[in-house]
């Protein structure tokens, strides 16, 4: 892993969690929404998936074992300029799950029998998605701020 790894590890871990509290927003915005191009709205679900620079954690030990046993810091086969891993936004989906049909015969949107089909949004979910998206923008930050105390006190011991 690169000397700023846990950083950049950190920064899409933030991107990542930031998408997730932007589509459960949308989801919220869109809990009525009874009509649009392609009828009621469908709620949307973020797809995350790992990005492993070096192998996974696994490499990464092998890597460092490699460093402090017979390889060295300055040998060819060194990790130390090796790319970090982190996440990424996979894809934004639509989830599968049926829009509610509520009976409101006076509704612009009715069906002949007088049901609307109201969106597959809960707001008691996205609200958790948002709590949930929130804490862990939250210990990213954390983590990239721990990291850089690190660096700044390797740099004033190196002084």
């Amino acid at each position: 892993m690169s000397f700023f790894g846990s950083l950049q590890i950190s920064a899409t871990g933030m991107s990542a969690e930031r998408t997730r509290m932007d589509v459960a927003s949308e989801n919220l915005a869109n809990a009525n929404s009874t009509s649009g191009p392609n009828g009621a709205y469908h709620r949307k679900e973020v797809a995350l998936r790992s990005t492993s620079g070096t192998g996974g954690f696994a490499q990464a030990l092998a890597n460092v074992a490699n460093i402090q046993g017979t390889g060295g810091i300055g040998s060819t086969n060194s990790s130390i300029g090796t790319t970090a891993g982190g996440v990424e936004v996979a894809a934004i989906v639509d989830d599968k799950t049926p829009n509610r049909l509520v009976y409101d015969p006076g509704h612009p949107d009715a069906n002949a029998k007088g049901y609307v089909s109201m969106p597959n949004v809960n707001p008691v979910t996205e609200m958790t998605d948002l709590i949930s998206s929130s804490r862990a923008y939250e210990a990213n930050v954390n983590a990239m701020q721990t990291s850089k105390t690190m660096i700044s006190r390797v740099m004033d011991i190196l002084k």
